[in-house]
């Protein structure tokens, strides 16, 4: 039976020139729209043959570039994006032959009418094929952020390695730009063998390995001018118990809980006399109370030279400010300072990546040259002394010097002044209309439980905290403090939860410790997980709109019947009470609550905003930077 290729959704978006979003419109719109055959709820696959005639009937189809099709007809024959993209690269390296004799004509073809590029330049546009199908498996530093970590280690004509290469884009992009050899590793053998054939079909210089790092060092007695990393986060079983004797270890055997101080030392073993490391990091190695010891002891003896905080947006992978720790081996007496430089504050002053980037690399590269980062902007010279107390605590924003903040303490005033009048101007216009008076005796209620016997609602949780599970390093935890403060999820790092659940947009989260019945309804979908000891309802639209539920679940009459009557802080979400109404009504009691949420929103932000008015006027005057007008 002939397999037939298989596309995504993003597949069809490219195909059609459009965005995923129109694909999902398409989806529901167009009951001939073919059906998934494979894949996932979440990620569908489509049969290609089937989505392209449907393009083609509907009008929607523009043209398909070569390689598209190629590496479609391709997964159709060998279903494994890696082990197909490793067939391609040992065909154009000469290694041998593709083993499906059309493809390979097909494959020959591609690469001649691509000219100049040849066998590297279409092994390139295939992996980026390849990039987009393995999924959550490949874990990529974006490019410019890449090319800056390489050009901080200051690799230049000189060797470097990659402990965690990945399909070696690093090791890719450092040896195009001029380094002698390149040497990587990288637990997974298939990604290994395609960062490997990466650099043989493009004719560059390096070596790699598969293997574990930690555990199996495949160059053991190798030292490097550079060492740059993007490793692996939040791994707890990285080989603590028996690498405990390591000579790796020169500031301290990394506890179990501390894997990224691991890698940190990993890297530091492998560098040259004067050579430098430049590792990207979660934000939690750089507070965590169980690696300050370790801290302590790279900054004493002048191991870790700089913390960079990078906008979200840098690594948008990630739901956390990732950070860029730079160490370099001493040739002389340590430093007494270390730099620590904020460029998730940078990136909010300009949209501009390009300039975040090209700026955090100056200062960063001064302050190595000379000592001084000549941009106190954003990055400021801390004395190690400083940094010495009972936390080690390396986050860059943590240490900003008194007044940084208010170096153009007009601008921003007069932004928060436009902002304010621009609020003040609409929160009238967004008080909501109040209900009309009803006559009628009230409608029967049903309680929570009835509602997920009936379909009408699923309960997720509570998480018990029982010690076990991993640590949550990727993506932001939402914690029953952060739902009790309406804040921003803010576990991580150091939360250590059994299971992974997504927070979905229309999710209700409710405590199950806590004063009185707190709930809140998810907005942002995707952005963090579940943390411990929480409830989370999720309503069937259809049948149960969200808002209605989350109005009347924090009413009095539901605080008294979900407390308990023995603590009066346990919450027990399954007894609350809602009214028992058509669709069509709760979509009306949602619209109100929803209304009224949106105008509390409103409000919270114009007290916010007249709060920082205040303060930015009091430091003004104090410090001189503002003067009285004659107006006031």
């Amino acid at each position: 039976m002939r397999r037939t290729a298989r596309v995504t959704a993003a597949d069809i978006a490219r195909i059609a020139g459009v965005g995923r979003a129109a694909v999902s419109n398409w989806r529901k719109r167009y009951e001939t729209f073919p059906a998934p055959v494979g894949g996932t709820a979440t990620s569908p696959q489509f049969d290609l043959e089937q989505v392209e005639r449907w393009l083609v009937e509907n009008e929607k189809l523009h043209a398909v570039p070569e390689e598209d099709l190629f590496w479609r007809n391709l997964l159709a024959a060998e279903s494994d994006p890696a082990e197909a993209l490793a067939l391609v690269g040992e065909h154009l390296s000469g290694k041998r032959p593709l083993p499906f004799p059309t493809l390979r004509l097909d494959l020959d073809a591609l690469a001649e009418r691509l000219g100049k590029g040849g066998p590297g330049g279409v092994f390139q546009q295939l992996w980026r094929r390849f990039a987009e199908q393995a999924g959550p498996r490949l874990v990529l530093t974006p490019e410019p952020l890449a090319a800056t970590m390489i050009n901080l280690a200051a690799v230049n004509g000189g060797t470097i390695l990659d402990p965690a290469c990945g399909t070696g884009q690093v090791l890719h992009t450092a040896a195009r730009g001029g380094a002698a050899q390149v040497y990587g590793q990288d637990i997974d053998a298939a990604l290994a063998r395609l960062a490997q054939l990466s650099l043989t079909v493009n004719e560059l210089p390096g070596e790699i390995r598969a293997g574990d790092s930690l555990r199996h060092d495949s160059f053991p007695e190798l030292t490097v001018d550079a060492v740059v990393a993007h490793p692996p986060f939040g791994l707890t079983n990285w080989g603590q118990e028996e690498l405990g004797a390591d000579h790796r270890w020169e500031f301290g055997v990394p506890p179990r809980t501390e894997p990224e101080l691991a890698w940190v030392q990993h890297a530091y073993a492998h560098l040259k006399p004067g050579g430098r490391a430049v590792l990207l990091m979660p934000p939690s190695a750089a507070g965590r109370r169980a690696g300050r010891r370790i801290r302590a002891d790279l900054l004493r003896r002048g191991a870790l030279r700089a913390v960079v905080a990078l906008p979200l947006r840098l690594t948008p992978s990630y739901a956390v400010n990732l950070q860029l720790w730079i160490l370099q081996r001493p040739t002389q007496t340590p430093a007494p300072n270390v730099l620590l430089a904020d460029a998730a504050a940078l990136g909010a002053e300009t949209s501009d990546d390009k300039e975040v980037l090209d700026r955090l690399e100056a200062a960063v590269s001064r302050f190595l040259k000379t000592g001084d980062p000549a941009d106190p902007s954003f990055a400021y010279v801390v004395p190690i002394i400083d940094l010495l107390d009972e936390e080690v605590d390396l986050a860059p924003a943590r240490h900003a010097p008194a007044g940084t903040a208010d170096v153009d303490i007009a601008r921003e005033l007069q932004a928060v002044h436009k902002m304010l009048a621009d609020l003040g101007t609409a929160l009238p216009r967004r008080l909501p209309v109040l209900p009309s008076v009803a006559e009628a005796a009230s409608p029967p209620t049903i309680s929570v439980t009835d509602l997920v016997r009936s379909g009408a609602l699923e309960i997720l949780g509570p998480i018990r905290d029982t010690g076990e599970g991993d640590f949550v390093t990727d993506v932001p935890v939402l914690t029953a403090k952060d739902v009790v403060l309406d804040r921003n999820a803010s576990g991580g790092g150091d939360e250590r939860i059994l299971q992974r659940i997504p927070l979905r947009d229309g999710d209700i989260v409710v405590p199950l410790v806590a004063r009185q019945m707190v709930a809140r309804m998810i907005t942002e979908p995707g952005a963090a997980v579940l943390g411990r000891n929480l409830y989370l309802l999720r309503p069937n639209p259809d049948v149960l709109d969200p808002w209605f539920l989350l109005g009347h679940l924090r009413t009095g009459a539901n605080e008294r019947l979900t407390g308990s009557s023995s603590s009066g802080l346990r919450i027990d979400a399954r007894k609350a009470q809602v009214p028992r109404i058509p669709i069509a009504e709760q979509r009306r009691h949602g619209t109100i609550f929803r209304g009224l949420h949106d105008f509390n929103d409103l409000a919270q932000q114009v007290a916010s905003l007249a709060a920082d008015m205040a303060r930015l006027t009091a430091e003004g005057l104090t410090s001189g930077r503002l003067r009285p007008t004659e107006e006031e």
